[in-house]
């Protein structure tokens, strides 16, 4: 049964989209850390925000340098 392929741009797109997208979160969590803190310490949330930030950092992180692996092999 034949399937029908993705165009190599399109699927780059659906890939790389959500990439740019946590990326995106990751900068609105720091800036809303950053505005926040004196709030955040105070109601004892800074943790959980912080949290947030030290997982979301190293998985975009890979997420980008396997994209760019991909790319480079020629396989994306």
């Amino acid at each position: 049964m034949n399937e029908p392929k993705i165009n190599p741009a399109v699927l780059r797109l659906l890939v790389i989209f959500p990439n740019v997208l946590s990326y995106l979160l990751l900068f609105g969590i720091i800036v809303y850390i950053l505005t926040n803190y004196n709030g955040l310490s105070a109601a004892n949330a800074l943790s959980v925000w912080l949290i947030a930030a030290a997982v979301l950092t190293p998985m975009a992180l890979y997420t980008t340098y396997s994209i760019v692996k991909r790319i480079k092999a020629g396989t994306l």
